[in-house]
């Protein structure tokens, strides 16, 4: 009798090799069998035309927070995601101690757009050491969790303010060392830290403070576990990412470790400089260095609306500032205020190709409601102005409620992104899973791999695209038993449809504590997803009431 049987599946089991017909065997929460298995199941899963695939791995999300509210990391698992990676970009929520609390949910705010009342009214403070974090988060965990230690905590810890101010005494960075080193006993899967992000004060983060001694002194405590280095580089300037790409490959030869940078979008404006950018990875991989870039799949949306900051807008100093710093009676003010208000729409000239190309996506008034779906330019046809003007306007209107969406932006030149996406030295990562809510929906970028890049382009084979963000990452990540549908290795599974799996139109609820909002998507085509040899979500029922997720890769011996 095993503990669960799926009959009539089509196996892509991670390794890239021909998909094939069998069933496949679970017990003790792993395979045991995958061909014709005779036997009973004490759960049986019919995949009769679908694809059984290995869980898939988000190697770039933020759900640390959500992660205390939320075990399953909703919507994430519903779309196949079976482990997800938080802790990007220099920032986790642990180690921290107690009177650093509200400086690092500042950080989080700025840079990841996550509210402030979800933190105030849905996280309960009850940790301060990485150890503490992951014993909190462990209770009610329904998908697999392998956290990154941030950068910007380590100094924060042992430097306090001053982490903010200077580089590191060697006394301190063997503190960080230390501290490093618990975290990664704990379950860090590696360290991040990021050279581009700033605070709340738009000051840099605590991370790019450090000098070269203090990162490869981190570096040099990575290789004791063989764990990840990620970054995130000035991926703004090609000259500046290729000399991240240079350390990061020294740093990887000296100490043996993967490393990985992120983003890396293509855009209409940048090819020379991407292929720059690849031109370098290969070099660098030919050397026998481990730095991969990691690259999304989904076009590049941003929503906003003026009640709450945008980073759309971080290039625009006057309106980031009303927007970062303003009450909401004082952007109401400058908005309308005859003088200012002419500054502002000066400032915006700087993007005049993009203001007519926004879509007024969301309004609260009965008057404006036939606007919604129409872009700015249409908008400002009809009233007889310019689109800047316009977009002021609509938020005066909607007491700063009004939500526009500049669609399509980057990353969307299916040639280029499909040859990205392929090319063996890429992994699909960069979802930013758990942060932006407000700005784009961090989910679906694997149905949008399927439906996208294997259905309709045809640019990608299934088994490949299935190895992308199963099998490769796992190897990357140094995740051990996961990513493979072999016999002895953890069931964590995706069963989907090939012909119809997509991500959902995206979709405004209200489910994050605190009364917050947040973008989402549905999978579609998503049948049944496993995690630890138990359905933690299935399409007929949604999810279900179990918690066989872990921390991985699990505390070292």
């Amino acid at each position: 009798m095993y503990d669960l049987i799926i009959r009539n599946g089509t196996i892509v089991d991670g390794s890239g090799l021909p998909a094939f017909s069998a069933d496949l065997a679970v017990q003790d929460g792993r395979v045991v069998k995958i061909g014709r298995i005779a036997g009973d199941a004490r759960e049986t899963v019919d995949a009769t035309g679908k694809v059984v695939a290995p869980g898939f791995i988000d190697p770039h999300t933020h759900f640390d927070a959500q992660l205390l509210w939320d075990g399953y990391a909703k919507p994430a698992l519903s779309h196949g995601i079976t482990t997800i990676v938080p802790g990007n970009c220099s920032l986790s929520l642990a180690p921290l101690k107690a009177k650093h609390r509200m400086k690092l949910v500042g950080m989080f705010n700025q840079i990841e757009e996550m509210p402030y009342k979800a933190f105030e009214e849905g996280v309960e403070w009850n940790w301060e050491t990485f150890e503490e974090y992951l014993d909190r988060i462990a209770k009610g965990l329904a998908i697999n969790v392998a956290p990154l230690v941030g950068h910007s905590l380590l100094r924060l810890w042992v430097m306090e303010d001053e982490s903010m101010q200077r580089t590191a005494t060697d006394a301190e960075i063997g503190e960080m060392q230390t501290m490093l080193r618990r975290c990664l006993d704990a379950g860090a899967v590696g360290l991040s830290t990021s050279f581009v992000d700033m605070d709340e004060t738009l000051q840099p983060v605590p991370s790019r403070y450090a000098d070269t001694r203090e990162l490869d002194a981190l570096a040099s405590t990575l290789a004791d576990y063989g764990r990840v280095l990620q970054i995130v580089p000035e991926f703004y300037d090609p000259d500046l990412t290729i000399a991240r790409i240079d350390q990061l490959a020294e740093l990887s030869l000296k100490y043996g470790i993967p490393t990985t940078f992120s983003p890396l979008f293509v855009n209409g404006d940048n090819v020379a400089a991407v292929e720059r950018v690849m031109a370098r990875v290969d070099e660098q991989f030919a050397r026998g260095a481990r730095v991969w870039p990691q690259v999304q799949t989904r076009p590049i949306d941003i929503s906003f609306s003026f009640a709450v900051p945008s980073l759309l807008f971080i290039r625009f100093p006057t309106w980031y500032g009303i927007m970062r710093f303003g009450t909401h009676e004082e952007i109401v003010a400058a908005f309308s205020d005859p003088e200012r208000r002419k500054a502002l729409v000066a400032e915006a000239a700087a993007l005049d190709a993009l203001w007519p190309r926004l879509i007024l996506r969301q309004v609260a008034s009965d008057a404006n409601q036939p606007l919604v779906g129409k872009t700015l330019a249409e908008i400002a046809e009809l009233r007889q102005t310019t689109p800047v003007e316009v977009m002021i306007d609509l938020s005066l209107e909607e007491d700063l409620d009004a939500h526009f969406l500049a669609a399509d932006m980057g990353h969307n030149d299916d040639a280029r992104v499909s040859a990205l996406l392929g090319h063996p030295r890429v992994h699909v990562g960069a979802s930013d899973g758990g942060a932006h809510i407000l700005s784009f929906s961090t989910y679906g970028d694997t149905g949008y791999l399927f439906s996208h890049f294997v259905r309709e382009l045809q640019a990608i084979g299934l088994e490949a695209a299935v190895k992308k963000i199963t099998a490769d990452t796992a190897s990357i990540w140094g995740i051990p038993e996961r990513g493979l549908l072999q016999p002895g290795y953890v069931a964590d599974i995706a069963i989907f449809d090939p012909k119809t799996i997509a991500r959902g139109d995206e979709y405004y609820v209200q489910d994050v504590p605190g009364d917050g909002s947040r973008y989402v998507r549905d999978s579609i085509g998503v049948a049944s997803v496993i995690v630890g040899g138990e359905v933690a979500w299935q399409a007929a029922k949604g999810y279900a009431d179990v918690h066989r997720g872990a921390i991985l890769p699990g505390a070292s011996a």
